[in-house]
């Protein structure tokens, strides 16, 4: 299968406005099937949320674990036919406990393993600068044309809205 070539018709910088934009052109029955949005010039952003000490990495690790603990216990509880369901509640239970057991222990010794390099805890995101709306080559003339339609008249109530508000610098104002 080879891939369709694209243009960008339209360029926004959040993507509600590239949203906004792909929603007016389903609305107007252009084929969206045939549009992207692609987010560019993207920049890694890790927050800060607090320091991590062994107590956090225990309680991290100890949530990590406890989650494929009860899975397993689960699926090995409903493989026993005669009492599929209390077995399995029973050992999901003690899987959720193995496993939070095992995670928090796995927790702290991965936290005392980097010895001091990452005491804190955070959270990774990726954050685009832009967000480009591409259409495929051969209807891609349409979209500029009904994104512009769009843009257009976002533009002109908002121009409309603020200019009425706008007074000549020289006059000065009623009182």
């Amino acid at each position: 299968m080879t891939e369709q070539a694209r243009r960008a018709v339209a360029s926004y910088s959040t993507y509600q406005q590239a949203e906004r934009a792909v929603d007016h052109l389903a609305d107007q029955g252009f084929p969206v099937q045939k549009v992207a949005i692609i987010g560019r010039d993207i920049r890694l952003v890790e927050q800060v949320i607090g320091r991590m000490g062994y107590g956090q990495a225990a309680l991290h690790g100890a949530a990590t674990g406890a989650l494929p603990g009860v899975l397993v216990g689960w699926i090995f509880g409903l493989l026993n036919w005669l009492n599929p369901v209390v077995s399995g509640l029973l050992l999901a239970l003690y899987g959720l406990i193995f496993g939070a057991v095992v995670g928090a222990l796995l927790g702290v010794l991965l936290h005392a393993a980097q010895g001091g390099r990452r005491d804190f805890a955070s959270v990774r995101s990726m954050e685009p600068s832009r967000y480009d709306v591409v259409a495929d080559e051969d209807v891609a003339d349409e979209a500029v044309r009904l994104v512009a339609g769009l843009d257009s008249r976002a533009g002109a109530n908002t121009e409309s809205a603020s200019s009425k508000d706008r007074r000549p610098r020289s006059d000065p104002a009623p009182s």
